[in-house]
């Protein structure tokens, strides 16, 4: 089953505890934090203080990805804050083995992001040692941004190293998720989408988009 993702950069913050709620109700997986810093990304969003608060509204897996220069320095407050995975740059870590190694130390589930300049060769060395991979689709930074298709190209490349090396990572895809982009990536190989305005910004609420989502991306029956 593929894994839905709701990101909280769409939610409404006035009411940020009842959106978390919504969505683990909806029947989503994993909740899905953006952390940005104003200078990996030009935007600016949540930290660890935030990230406690959503720990003590769900009991879903808290997926924190931390766009921001130098995450060695908050790895221990974003996992004592209740971080269950947490991703980071491939673009952002001098050492990226040894980051990875300590977030795994830390008990959480290590991750690495590419953003979409990113060739996904400068990530295979190291995914022996993640449990995700995420393929940004669209340049980091904001919400409700175009889904950039080229993107099914690292999507479709990284999955077939998953399958040739008989790899578990999650294949995760990040960025203009709907119920045509996320059919689309799923095809390309993807096992978990975020998705964030598309469900937090979704005219019939977020059960609907949920809904909707997991009909669209769902493996269709074999006609006979």
């Amino acid at each position: 089953m593929i894994r839905l993702a709701p990101s909280l950069l769409s939610a409404d913050f006035a009411r940020l505890g009842e959106q978390v709620v919504e969505a683990e109700a909806a029947g989503a997986d994993w909740i899905h934090v953006d952390v940005m810093d104003g200078h990996f990304v030009p935007n600016l969003t949540v930290g660890p203080l935030v990230v406690d608060a959503v720990r003590r509204c769900t009991r879903l897996p808290l997926d924190v990805h931390l766009m921001v220069e130098a995450p060695d320095r908050l790895l221990e407050a974003f996992r004592a804050a209740g971080a269950d995975r947490i991703s980071v740059h491939v673009e952002a870590c001098r050492h990226l083995h040894r980051t990875l190694s300590r977030i795994r130390e830390l008990g959480a589930a290590p991750g690495v992001a590419l953003n979409p300049h990113t060739p996904p060769e400068a990530v295979e060395w190291v995914l022996e040692d993640v449990d995700t991979v995420v393929v940004m689709t669209v340049d980091p930074g904001f919400g409700g941004q175009e889904f950039l298709p080229r993107m099914l190209r690292k999507v479709s490349h990284l999955a077939r190293v998953r399958d040739q090396r008989a790899l578990h990572f999650e294949l995760e895809v990040d960025g203009g998720i709907d119920l045509t982009t996320g059919a689309r990536a799923v095809e390309a190989g993807a096992t978990v989408l975020v998705a964030g305005h598309y469900v937090y910004r979704h005219p019939e609420g977020v059960a609907a988009a949920v809904r909707a989502l997991r009909q669209a991306t769902s493996p269709k029956p074999a006609r006979t």
